[in-house]
């Protein structure tokens, strides 16, 4: 049985909203179609998507899980069908995602030096999505940051980046030159809310406190809430009158790399790549970041 990706979007729809006559209403289809449909698809599948009563619509078990595989699944269709009318039309485009921080547009000018013909958009990611829109095509490479689930994606090293603490501006660390992870210790700890990104082991307290990236650490931050750790980067490219950056020396870098979907072959993802390289080296030449590993000719030149 192959699965109809217009009843999909049909139940996006419905699951979403919760009710079938606002998704009608949404879709442009009258609601008996748009039940029928739904119904049709209950029965390819061999489950119960919905329970429906007096009290409204709700998601069974199934119907969350077809929901939660559904979004991945209709990105790679709309990327599929963004790559075919690109090529029929004679235009090439190169879609790079980037964490927040990781200043991406050296290696950009540097692929667009030797591929002048090829578009290069770039897309800022978060940690829970940097891997989903690999795997589904939204992105064609990524520099992403660990922890990173790697199944199915080629990963690349980069650099290291060394970590700040971040602080409320009134704490009483703040205006130190640097800490330790024992002067921190005890203290509240906002974390990403990705289970997969928290460290293992640590000497704060109430680690885990979901956020999500950069800006929403800094206001957390500076609301009082509690201190995070973000690579030295983020100093630069985000100030706040509220936050106070300190190095942390003795906590553990930072890790960059360059991520593609392993089944998604191409010579300008690998070109990409390799401009990459060369712009690392020069970054980290210049002392904005430090080296980590770089690979053939300039690995052997900083041997």
């Amino acid at each position: 049985m192959d699965l109809d990706l217009r009843k999909l979007r049909y139940f996006v729809a419905v699951a979403d909203r919760l009710h079938f006559g606002r998704a009608a209403e949404e879709l442009h289809i009258a609601q008996p179609v748009l039940s029928r449909q739904i119904r049709a698809l209950e029965q390819d599948l061999g489950a119960a998507l919905f329970t429906r009563d007096r009290h409204g619509v709700e998601l069974t078990d199934a119907g969350r899980q077809l929901l939660a595989d559904a979004g991945p699944l209709l990105a790679s269709t709309h990327a599929l069908r963004r790559r075919v009318s690109e090529a029929a039309g004679g235009r090439r485009r190169l879609m790079v995602g980037f964490r927040a921080g990781i200043p991406i547009t050296p290696a950009a000018r540097a692929f667009e030096g030797r591929h002048p013909d090829v578009s290069v958009d770039m897309q800022r990611i978060e940690g829970d999505d940097q891997a989903v829109m690999l795997l589904d095509g939204r992105i064609d490479v990524a520099f992403v940051r660990l922890p990173i689930d790697e199944t199915g994606l080629r990963l690349t090293p980069l650099y290291t980046e060394p970590r700040v603490a971040v602080l409320p501006a009134g704490h009483r660390l703040a205006g130190k030159e640097e800490v330790t992870e024992t002067d921190l210790a005890g203290e509240p700890l906002l974390w990403d809310g990705d289970v997969s990104s928290q460290p293992t082991e640590h000497p704060f307290a109430n680690a885990g406190y979901p956020v999500r990236g950069v800006d929403e650490t800094l206001e957390h931050v500076a609301a009082g809430r509690g201190i995070s750790f973000l690579a030295r980067s983020a100093s630069v490219f985000y100030s706040h009158p509220d936050i106070a950056y300190v190095p942390i020396p003795d906590l553990a870098p930072d890790h960059v790399h360059l991520a593609a979907a392993a089944t998604h072959t191409s010579p300008l993802v690998d070109d990409f790549i390799t401009a990459a390289h060369s712009t690392a080296e020069i970054t980290a030449e210049c002392g904005n970041y430090e080296m980590w590993q770089l690979g053939g000719d300039a690995l052997a030149r900083h041997a």
